[in-house]
């Protein structure tokens, strides 16, 4: 409450920036809003001079201040303040103010020095012309101005660079985060730096430069696991299988003890620039995993690449988790690497298919039918125009809502058939033809509950995906009945379904080559040559681009795409080759 004076405004500025520097250190959280002491300050300095700016901005108040303010001893002060404003404004992500501010202060100080050379960063470049004032041994500070400056310097090049790398400009963001990677931080801001780095390498398409920053981040600081985490995303994009598996390996094992927060290594710095540097494509690259995300990325590898024995163990261990209250632990906002609960149960009977064991695949299938047969609608109707209105409409979101529970219940649908698909193969592995059959027919059974109103060429992009998953099981699950069909002897019945088929994928090859089995064993085997003469002269172009088309298959689907592969192509061809060689004999 006293009056502002001139003698007393040196030592009033000292005990400010003092304060504001504990104020900082001591909340060890990202600094947020204005630093309202700073303002005060300068108000009294205005004060104490004769002036006022009550009605200023920050921006103004510093420039009117600056401009105006000459008295000697006030100067150093004064700019260590304006460092100290600097800090406050780029946690606030103001580059633009901050640049201003270091103009002024430079040129306050000397109107020639302030210049940016063509090439520089001008912000980085006002900021290193900026001359830190000499500190006076009567005034102890906390936290010295140079290394105030050199923390600020560090902290507007690794947000600049997380700008361009956000932007996409990354030759722009590798030059400037290599600029804070040379700058004044802690060992876990310098990792963080370098995992910035990673992920920039690697999205201009230098997987083995991002490794080596990612590898130094590792060295730097190895709890900085989610560096762990991009390598072994790097690894897979080289397909180097094994290093991508031992790096999830080591990660999960990381996550499973829990280590506590690496505490900075420079704690006797209040202003720190994990104080300075918080934004949103920071929190994203630095997202850390749950230990079943990382679980559950170890099996979906491990299966993609037919290691089908640890597959089994990594989905099991996942399975288990789930009984741990997994729903809560998991963020929910989509930067989840886990897919739906019930695609997960699909890959792991695939997985104890391919294993072998068949009964624990119909197990664990059964999950997934009970748990979605409440959440089907008897009948679903999928209409060519059902078109979201624009988002201005009073009924936007009624049909938003109506379009994803149409979504969510074809979703279902799809789940619950795979589950019979699944059992259906794995009852055939077992030599359990008829049960097989009656597993694929419920499956067939469920897919007709969908029903396709209009052309179904234009159905809604948004429901497209779902439909031709839907239709991938119905080809399946024909094709499986099929050759059921033909173990138990039921030959007319096995040719109606790859007849069915090849309505649904015309040019199928497992189901064509059925198709022919099929009439060969009714002895309509001249049929049966013109067929496979007809499939024969499609071009492997031709069968490369069917199999080609659309989305790529779900992961729970690719074992029964491969167990509905015909497996007797060269005995088939022989004997129908032997039969048309004979019958132009008999021409002849």
């Amino acid at each position: 409450g006293l009056p502002a004076a001139l003698p007393a405004l040196p030592l009033e500025l000292t005990v400010l920036y003092n304060f504001l520097l504990f104020t900082a250190g001591a909340s060890d959280s990202a600094i947020k809003g204005e630093a309202e002491g700073i303002r005060q300050g300068l108000l009294r300095v205005l004060e104490a001079c004769g002036a006022c700016g009550q009605d200023l901005g920050m921006e103004e108040l510093w420039r009117k201040v600056l401009q105006e303010v000459t008295v000697e001893e006030l100067q150093a002060p004064l700019h260590r303040l304006g460092a100290l404003q600097a800090a406050w404004w780029l946690a606030a992500g103001r580059l633009g103010s901050v640049a201003g501010l270091f103009q002024l202060l430079s040129t306050a100080e000397d109107p020639g020095r302030a210049h940016c050379s063509e090439g520089q960063n001008k912000l980085l470049s006002v900021i290193k012309a900026w001359q830190v004032p000499p500190e006076g041994a009567s005034l102890p500070l906390v936290q010295s101005t140079k290394d105030l400056k050199e923390i600020v310097c560090t902290a507007a090049a690794f947000l600049q660079g997380l700008q361009e790398l956000e932007a996409g400009n990354f030759p722009t963001a590798l030059s400037l985060l290599q600029e804070a990677a040379g700058g004044f931080c802690s060992k876990n801001i310098l990792a963080q730096i370098y995992t910035c780095l990673g992920c920039c390498a690697q999205r201009m398409g230098k997987p083995q430069t991002a490794l080596q920053h990612l590898k130094r981040a590792l060295q730097v600081d190895f709890q900085c696991l989610p560096a762990l985490s991009h390598a072994a995303a790097v690894y897979h994009e080289l397909g180097e299988t094994d290093a991508e598996l031992q790096a999830l390996t080591l990660l999960y094992e990381a996550l499973e003890k829990n280590p506590p927060a690496a505490a900075s290594s420079s704690p006797h710095f209040l202003m720190r620039t994990e104080l300075l540097v918080h934004t949103p494509v920071l929190t994203s690259l630095l997202r850390h995993h749950h230990p079943s995300e990382v679980k559950y990325l170890l099996a979906q590898r491990c299966l993609q690449d037919g290691r089908v024995a640890d597959a089994v163990e990594h989905y099991l261990d996942f399975l288990s988790l789930l009984q741990e209250g997994l729903q809560q632990q998991v963020p929910l906002d989509g930067s989840s690497a886990l897919p739906r609960i019930p695609e997960v149960f699909l890959e792991a009977a695939s997985a104890l298919e391919q294993a072998g064991r068949h009964q624990d695949a119909i197990t664990v299938c059964e999950e997934v039918i009970s748990r979605t047969t409440d959440l089907i609608p008897r009948v679903l109707r999928v209409e060519e125009k059902l078109e979201q209105p624009e988002c201005s409409s009073p009924g936007a979101e009624l049909a938003g809502g109506l379009l994803s529970q149409k979504k969510e219940s074809l979703c279902c649908l799809a789940w619950r058939a795979a589950g019979y698909l699944h059992q259906g193969w794995a009852w055939a592995k077992l030599g359990e033809s008829k049960e097989a059959v009656t597993q694929f027919s419920r499956c067939l059974s469920d897919l007709l509950r969908v029903q396709l109103h209009g052309s179904g060429v234009k159905l809604t992009e948004n429901l497209q995906p779902e439909v031709e998953v839907l239709q991938k099981i119905r080809l399946l699950s024909l094709i499986g009945r099929g050759t059921q069909f033909l173990e138990l002897g039921r030959h007319k019945e096995a040719l109606m379904d790859f007849q069915y088929s090849l309505q649904i994928s015309p040019g199928d090859q497992a189901a064509a080559s059925y198709l022919v089995q099929a009439l060969w064993k009714l002895n309509r085997k001249q049929e049966a040559a013109a067929q496979w003469q007809k499939f024969s002269q499609r071009s492997p172009g031709e069968d490369g681009q069917q199999q080609g088309q659309g989305r790529p298959l779900p992961l729970y689907l690719v074992s029964c795409l491969e167990q509905a592969m015909f497996p007797h192509s060269e005995p088939l061809a022989r004997s129908i080759q032997d039969y048309l060689e004979a019958e132009a004999q008999d021409t002849s």
